[in-house]
């Protein structure tokens, strides 16, 4: 992904699949801020995420595609989920969540992933991603 580097996995416990294997992580104001904007879909593809944190909502205004949009409980659990949120809009606000996970679209159709499901976010140590 161009705009920020690759910094760990997000894997779905529950359906034994990844969610994204080049996830950055976005747990600074400025990171927060910028998201995803200057990506393109090509920057976004299958694989990539970006984890939010802490986080309750997202937007995809100045965005030039759609994304999914999960979100989690503090335990890594999915409490809501945005299917193919398209540019210029708003995902509502859970205050539930403590983090959000954007995705390329059709990834949660794909993994089958859906509320309820486990998520285990692992950030690498020493250039490495461990194992889900």
């Amino acid at each position: 992904m161009a705009v920020l580097p690759s910094q760990g996995s997000a894997f779905n416990q529950t359906r034994q699949v990844y969610l994204a294997t080049e996830m950055a992580l976005a747990d600074t104001h400025w990171t927060r801020l910028r998201g995803l904007l200057g990506s393109s879909a090509s920057d976004f593809r299958n694989g990539c995420g970006l984890w939010i944190t802490p986080c309750h909502g997202v937007h995809t205004l100045a965005m030039r595609f759609p994304i999914d949009v999960v979100y989690l409980d503090g335990a890594g659990t999915v409490i809501h989920l945005e299917r193919e949120l398209r540019p210029w809009r708003f995902a509502p606000v859970r205050m539930q969540a403590a983090s959000v996970l954007e995705l390329p679209r059709e990834t949660l159709s794909k993994t089958k992933t859906v509320v309820g499901d486990k998520i285990k976010i692992s950030l690498e140590k020493d250039g490495r991603v461990p194992p889900a």
